[in-house]
């Protein structure tokens, strides 16, 4: 029995899709390497929409990206599919050098617009082939890590099966409008950019979605509380978004992006993490409300 099912184990593994992807190591400052992924990213028709040091550590790096072809094809997807539009490379500097890994783009699609994703297999695979081209200048390694699963487990999948899914956001205000909820969105941003940093913003005005990418340098509640104990190396998981659409703002629960992009996150971690996705609801409310 155990001869016979080893083979379907190994098979089943091989049919998971790895959450990031390790491009490899780099011997140069980070300020160089962000440089290197921008030029890298853009000589593929990539556009970068923001970057930012989780944690507020220097030793750490998100560059977040997207690309015309792949922002009409997302946002066709009702129901949050704006939010695969963008795609994260992250750096983790240590002893000289710099780790370049990079979201892979196929999960953040599985997981993000589900069944609807076999629909647009032919720019998501493009996409997904040049982004790997655009890192070809910084690493060959391109080893999947940080976990995986089946395209089919990505399209329901919640940690626990008493836990939310894509289809349980929270919802953090409604507006008048969608123009009200911008405004009421920026005028907390600029108050509380210390502890609530504005990333990125990505705006479908023709369809009143808007994406926004939030640092949560918060000293006591934010990425510097939760990160080092779930693992800095999935840093291409930040930052955390909201979303508007017409006149309301939701997010994912914690309970379900955070169990998402460190999948291999065991019961024992998650519990030291317990208070977290409170904690980001509560931040992300204060920029809301």
């Amino acid at each position: 029995m155990i001869g016979a099912s080893a083979p379907l184990r190994a098979e089943k593994h091989a049919l998971d899709i790895p959450a990031y992807i390790k491009v490899g190591e780099v011997s140069k400052n980070m300020e160089t390497v962000a440089a290197e992924v921008k030029a890298g990213l853009g000589s593929k028709g990539f556009e970068i929409l923001g970057a930012y040091s989780p944690e507020n550590n220097p030793d750490l790096r998100v560059i977040a990206y997207t690309r015309t072809d792949l922002k009409r094809a997302v946002s066709s997807v009702a129901d949050r599919g704006a939010m695969a539009a963008v795609l994260k490379v992250g750096l983790v500097k240590k002893n000289h050098a710099v780790t370049v890994s990079y979201l892979n783009p196929p999960y953040l699609f599985n997981a993000y617009l589900r069944k609807e994703s076999p629909k647009h297999q032919k720019v998501l695979g493009t996409v997904t082939a040049d982004v790997k081209a655009a890192m070809g200048p910084l690493g060959n390694e391109f080893t999947g890590f940080g976990g995986g699963m089946r395209a089919e487990k990505l399209w329901k999948y919640r940690y626990k099966i008493i836990m939310p899914d894509f289809g349980d956001p929270e919802r953090l205000n409604t507006y008048s409008s969608f123009e009200k909820g911008l405004e009421t969105i920026d005028g907390h941003l600029k108050k509380n950019n210390v502890h609530a940093k504005e990333v990125y913003r990505l705006v479908f005005p023709a369809k009143k979605i808007a994406v926004i990418g939030v640092g949560l340098h918060d000293p006591k509640d934010g990425e510097a509380k939760f990160l080092p104990k779930i693992g800095e190396e999935n840093i291409a998981a930040m930052p955390y978004e909201i979303i508007l659409e017409g006149n309301t703002v939701t997010m994912l629960p914690g309970k379900y992006r955070l169990a998402l992009s460190w999948p291999e996150l065991s019961m024992g971690t998650f519990m030291k993490i317990v208070s977290t996705p409170g904690n980001i609801k509560d931040m992300m409310k204060a920029i809301t409300e």
